[in-house]
């Protein structure tokens, strides 16, 4: 029988973090909470969770930092954050220093398990819509995207990416010298029922470029298609004129 996904909590709010980790529990995953950033990076140091599920609004370290932290670390671990009131800023800072997902309070914990779960399945299995994987890494400039290992180098540097920048760039890859719109991006990558929307895709796109380019501000492989979405073109040439 296979062992259940660990599953960390890191909120401050007693009665909302009983009643997630009791719904979570439920279906399946082993929890375990955590009231501060603090308690949690203790407790990383001696054993690791699949997925986190880290709040923002933290007393002492809060969760944006800690994401932060994790991700200058090179560790990437899965995390859903929970944001306040919707905060569209909140949710794309977020988004930029690296979340695989967000949620905004107040929610359903259904809500909390299904972006769970997609988070996990991006992470565990090959993204969605991804054909055959090549027996060969995908390599395009100073860069190997090796699809069956999810692993990224650009030059002789193995890079940390996390399951949501992977299953972006795998889409790509994937798709190469195809034209893809932003919609489009967010079905193949995030599935068909994502609530993912434009902007978050483009701040998505904003950090693979990060990873994967030269000069992030002039993009050679992933270009725009301006008025419609992105091409990835392995090449780095000019895609259209």
């Amino acid at each position: 029988m296979a062992k259940p996904f660990k599953v960390w909590l890191v909120d401050d709010d007693p009665e909302l973090s009983t009643m997630l980790c009791t719904y979570l529990s439920d279906h399946g995953y082993a929890v375990r909470c955590f009231e501060t950033a603090e308690l949690f990076v203790a407790r990383l140091s001696i054993q690791r969770p699949d997925l986190v599920v880290l709040d923002l609004m933290l007393p002492g370290q809060d969760g944006l930092s800690l994401l932060r932290q994790l991700r200058s670390a090179q560790d990437d671990l899965p995390v859903v954050l929970l944001t306040a009131k919707g905060d569209p800023v909140d949710r794309i800072i977020g988004l930029e220093q690296g979340a695989d997902d967000y949620l905004a309070k107040p929610f359903l914990p259904r809500e909390l398990t299904a972006r769970v779960e997609a988070v996990l399945r991006r992470h565990s299995q090959r993204p969605v819509g991804i054909g055959v994987e090549p027996q060969e890494p995908v390599v395009f400039g100073h860069c190997s995207l090796d699809l069956e290992a999810r692993t990224l180098r650009c030059g002789d540097q193995g890079l940390a990416i996390t399951s949501g920048e992977f299953s972006l760039l795998a889409a790509f890859v994937n798709n190469a010298h195809r034209p893809l719109s932003r919609q489009r991006l967010i079905e193949i990558a995030r599935g068909p029922a994502s609530e993912t929307d434009a902007r978050s895709m483009d701040v998505q796109v904003s950090r693979l470029r990060k990873l994967i380019e030269p000069d992030p501000r002039r993009p050679r492989y992933i270009q725009t298609v301006w008025g419609f979405g992105y091409v990835f073109v392995p090449d780095g040439r000019p895609a259209v004129s």
